[in-house]
């Protein structure tokens, strides 16, 4: 990856799918986790991948298959905090990964969803694949993350968000703008 690839996750509307698209987000993340405020119903994930194709890469996220697997058909890549042998996996943890082999991405995590920061360990630099740094990233401390760790991308969910699971347009234009500018 050559430019920082920017991904924003718990999209819910098509408002805020076009929004990822117009800013120039690489892709979004459709939440499958059960016990998320982002939660999408399959039918509801499968019309949003639709209106993405083609414009912008859509990510199914849970935290096991099971979570994904109504909408992994439609999706360009799974994302699971456990491994799984799926096409195009993006792991997340907040542990260097067993082997890399085969992993699209993968994501150091530590806050496995919540959106809680938490110090990024140095260690993520050394595991040999291209990583993407997630959880608790908002504009504020994006560029300042980019900067230290040089990660391959960055992902954001809360820290573009209004109020719990309602992403907000000046929020994400200031988290791309500071990511890409870092």
């Amino acid at each position: 990856m050559s430019e920082l690839f920017v991904k924003v996750c718990g999209i819910t509307t098509t408002e805020q799918l076009e929004w990822a698209i117009d800013l120039g987000y690489d892709a979004v993340g459709l939440m499958r986790a059960a016990k998320s405020v982002r939660l999408m119903e399959p039918d509801r994930a499968r019309e949003l991948v639709e209106h993405a194709a083609g414009r912008i890469d859509t990510f199914a996220v849970g935290l096991t298959l099971a979570d994904v697997e109504p909408i992994i058909d439609v999706v360009d890549t799974v994302q699971l905090y456990e491994y799984a042998d799926v096409p195009s996996l993006a792991l997340a943890s907040d542990t260097p990964p067993e082997s890399t082999k085969g992993l699209e991405y993968w994501f150091y995590d530590a806050s496995h969803g919540t959106g809680t920061f938490a110090e990024i360990p140095a260690w993520v630099t050394s595991v040999e694949a291209d990583f993407v740094l997630a959880g608790g990233l908002n504009p504020d401390n994006v560029a300042e993350v980019v900067a230290r760790f040089r990660p391959a991308g960055v992902d954001v969910s809360s820290g573009v968000e209004s109020s719990s699971g309602v992403k907000d347009y000046d929020r994400m234009k200031a988290f791309i703008e500071a990511a890409r500018g870092a």
